[in-house]
């Protein structure tokens, strides 16, 4: 019988200070309004200065462990998608390792921007398949105020901070697990959403974006991942539960909705209350729907994002 890298906890972390949109019309020439009539965004978490991403990204871990009946000890692997990490080197996810206590395992970070779940879940699932661990920890974690430019209007307002992660388990269970994760990445688009410095420029940078670009990519790509995926299982959008999408602005989310003709009733949407909080974002969805019960073992789902690079990808999960 194959394996299945089968998720058998979830857990999420946000920052405890909220920033409403009101708060941006000190900083720039801007409205709550505004800002909720383009992204659907009504508050976004602010990390505190003395907090960083490995602490958000630990938090979240531990409530994955707790939901899943796991200790750290258990862990094999960590794998962390970021782009803020805590410094150049070493990897945040060893950082987590280290606070969690989880001296069996061995931890990588993974870099793709908004895609990173996606991308990270694809990584620890083939570790699982092919028998290198039995479990694994993904996490999600972002301290995206930290390369905000405050002062540039199309994109201050779009971003938070937060971490969500999940437990992975190698079981011989057909009924459940991943089934596939498909990941795309395009660099000639590097353009359309990136940061503007980093260590071999000797610059913070921050975060800079074209986006209307961003959003003709986003529904085009996406949604051709989407294509893929049901076709590789011979599914159908009707087949799918629920679907959790990057949730980077209301729009893109609705534009993909209404393409596959998906009611918005089946679709997991936080943005208002999170905005974009990057490789965290899907992962904090996913919680939010554990959490409020929507999300039940058994069903199907079908997750996708696309970040700076450009990097996206889907993902089929069984829950």
């Amino acid at each position: 019988m194959a394996y299945q890298s089968v998720v058998t906890g979830c857990g999420s972390y946000v920052p405890s200070k909220i920033m409403m949109n009101a708060e941006f019309s000190e900083l720039i020439d801007t409205t709550d309004e505004w800002i909720i009539d383009r992204t659907g965004i009504k508050q976004r978490h602010i990390a505190a200065p003395d907090q960083f991403t490995s602490d958000l990204g630990c938090a979240a871990a531990i409530e994955a462990l707790k939901s899943a009946g796991k200790v750290a000890s258990d862990v094999d692997v960590i794998v962390v998608a970021t782009t803020t990490p805590d410094n150049i080197f070493p990897s945040t996810a060893t950082k987590i390792q280290a606070k969690l206590g989880a001296h069996n395992a061995f931890a990588l970070d993974i870099q793709a921007v908004c895609a990173g779940f996606i991308y990270a879940l694809a990584v620890a699932d083939n570790f699982l398949k092919t028998g290198q661990a039995k479990t694994a920890l993904v996490i999600g974690c972002e301290t995206m105020s930290r390369i905000i430019d405050w002062q540039d209007r199309a994109t201050c307002v779009l971003f938070g901070d937060g971490a969500g992660a999940v437990l992975l388990e190698r079981q011989e269970n057909p009924e459940r697990g991943i089934l596939s994760t498909r990941l795309y990445s395009d660099g000639r688009l590097y353009d359309a959403l990136y940061a503007d410095g980093g260590a071999s420029q000797s610059k913070h940078g921050t975060i800079r974006m074209n986006g209307r670009e961003v959003m003709k990519n986003a529904v085009e790509k996406l949604g051709s991942a989407i294509e893929n995926a049901l076709e590789a299982h011979n599914l159908t959008i009707e087949d799918i539960d629920w679907f959790v999408p990057h949730q980077a602005n209301i729009r893109i989310i609705k534009a993909l909705a209404e393409k596959f003709n998906i009611p918005l009733e089946k679709v997991i949407i936080n943005v208002e209350k999170y905005a974009n909080t990057s490789a965290a974002s899907i992962p904090l969805a996913l919680a939010t729907a554990v959490t409020d019960g929507r999300l039940k073992p058994g069903q199907l789902i079908i997750c996708e994002g696309i970040g700076g690079g450009l990097t996206w990808g889907s993902a089929v999960i069984r829950w």
